[in-house]
């Protein structure tokens, strides 16, 4: 008899593998992309950022299962999508700063937590199996895109940052 496809979600949710938890987490990461989109459709330069990414997320999620849909063209996009916000916010992220302001720059700080727990997520991939260094690579910088990208939204809507001083970790003082 064959399976009813209602009662299953995600056809591999009981295999043992690292792989598994790393595409919940990035249909997690994608579907926070696509949240964050929806907030910033005031702030067209992210939203259609966010638009290129939505699908992107969900291509980093099939890459290691199925064929890497992540290319150099796809990687060095994301490059100079960071190098854009980077440029714009620079005096901003000079510190550490709290994960706050508007409402689509904290659901863009979630994206940017979403993608650091991808990576450690695809870490532990890598240890059952070999993962290709361009996911890597991909991972960790959409990771610090999503970061400049809530700077930046919070900067077009006159929010300031609030820098975090860690009492846990010494801080280097900018000369």
């Amino acid at each position: 008899m064959e399976k009813d496809m209602r009662f299953l979600c995600y056809p591999f949710m009981r295999e043992s593998v690292s792989t598994v938890d790393f595409e919940i987490r990035t249909d997690s990461l994608t579907t926070r992309i696509g949240q964050a989109a929806a907030l910033t459709k005031d702030v067209e330069v992210v939203h259609n950022d966010l638009m290129y990414l939505l699908p992107n997320a969900y291509h980093l999620n099939g890459s290691v299962r199925g064929k890497v849909a992540i290319t150099e063209e796809k990687l060095n996009r994301l490059s100079e999508m960071y190098d854009y916000y980077v440029n714009e916010v620079e005096d901003q992220i000079a510190h550490f700063l709290l994960p706050q302001g508007t409402e689509a720059a904290c659901v863009l700080h979630v994206c940017r937590s979403e993608a650091k727990k991808s990576v450690r997520a695809l870490h532990k991939v890598s240890l059952e199996r070999e993962v290709p260094d361009i996911l890597f690579d991909y991972a960790h910088l959409l990771a610090n895109v999503l970061f400049v990208m809530a700077v930046y939204v919070n900067k077009q809507n006159g929010v300031e940052e609030i820098p975090f001083i860690s009492e846990s970790y010494p801080t280097k003082k900018k000369k």
